[in-house]
């Protein structure tokens, strides 16, 4: 139902741009976000966006650098990644809340992530 793409391989400094579609059902109504897993470490919060696109929340290790945002008419949530540093790399994955109408700091707080899409993989080089 969640499909995210856009991941690839990109120099220390540079951007990529993650984008997860939905299908079969719509999420409009219901907060999504971004984790990433890193190889031998556990998955991590990255970024998380309220369910109007009115409110975001931020991993401190990418705040300033990620852009979490959504198009609720194409149905899809995009992360714009600045900056790129080599700890980036990981595989991302886009995740959406279990309930409706959650801000982003009420998912982030006490999320119930029962949606998630396959993985994209970050590369960053050094």
């Amino acid at each position: 139902q969640l499909q995210a793409f856009g991941g690839g391989l990109v120099q220390t400094g540079g951007s990529l741009r993650l984008s997860c579609a939905a299908s079969g059902r719509t999420f409009s109504k219901n907060a999504m976000a971004w984790f990433r897993q890193a190889p031998g470490k556990e998955r991590e919060f990255v970024a998380v966006i309220g369910w109007s696109g009115g409110s975001t929340f931020y991993a401190d290790s990418v705040k300033g650098r990620f852009t979490i945002s959504r198009d609720n008419a194409k149905n899809t949530v995009y992360l714009q990644m600045n900056s790129l540093k080599p700890e980036d790399t990981a595989v991302y994955y886009c995740a959406a809340d279990s309930r409706q109408y959650y801000s982003a700091m009420s998912s982030y707080t006490s999320g119930s992530y029962i949606y998630w899409g396959q993985g994209t993989q970050v590369t960053v080089s050094s």
